[in-house]
């Protein structure tokens, strides 16, 4: 091999270890700072697939569980049946599942077409800048939160709520009082 083609191997190879470990060391800050259970969870508002302004600080008093979804999520789609039972068993107890969607604008009726299809009852939420994923430093969905009637994260889960996930049921319970 020429010394020039070793320079721009050489190179290249300099580059990608470069932008691996920015990546790496940028996933690594955004770890650290994630939002903690056991301290506020950040003020978020938007709008409600209604059109109506909606926030985390008008839930204060509730017991909030919110669901970042989106309706091209295998996973999500998976989990909605598990938040329905949820919503069901807890509604009546001051608990507010709320479903917030990350779709793109414009898939308005797309998602109201997905809300039926897969029942869902509780309000939904629009944030097609996923401002939800800055704020509460996750990555992909779903990623859920449980928010107590103070506003303090008491639970999360970046992934799918597996079926009967006891963890979540009993840190519902415990922000309920029950």
């Amino acid at each position: 091999m020429s010394a020039l083609r070793w320079s721009a191997v050489a190179m290249l190879v300099v580059s990608v270890t470069t932008i691996g470990c920015t990546k790496a060391d940028g996933i690594a800050r955004r770890a650290n700072t994630r939002v903690e259970i056991g301290e506020p969870a950040p003020a978020y508002a938007t709008l409600s697939l209604a059109g109506d302004s909606v926030s985390l600080a008008g839930q204060r008093g509730k017991v909030v569980l919110m669901n970042i979804w989106a309706t091209w999520c295998h996973p999500c789609r998976a989990e909605i049946p598990e938040l329905r039972t949820l919503h069901a068993r807890y509604r009546d107890k001051g608990f507010e599942l709320i479903g917030v969607s990350v779709d793109t604008d414009g898939t308005d009726e797309t998602i109201r077409g997905f809300m039926k299809e897969f029942q869902m009852t509780f309000p939904i939420w629009r944030d097609p800048d996923e401002r939800t994923s800055a704020l509460f430093h996750t990555v992909g969905v779903p990623a859920t939160f449980l928010i107590d009637r103070q506003g303090i994260l008491r639970w999360r889960k970046i992934g799918p709520i597996a079926p009967n996930d006891t963890s979540l049921s009993n840190a519902i319970e415990r922000a309920l009082g029950s």
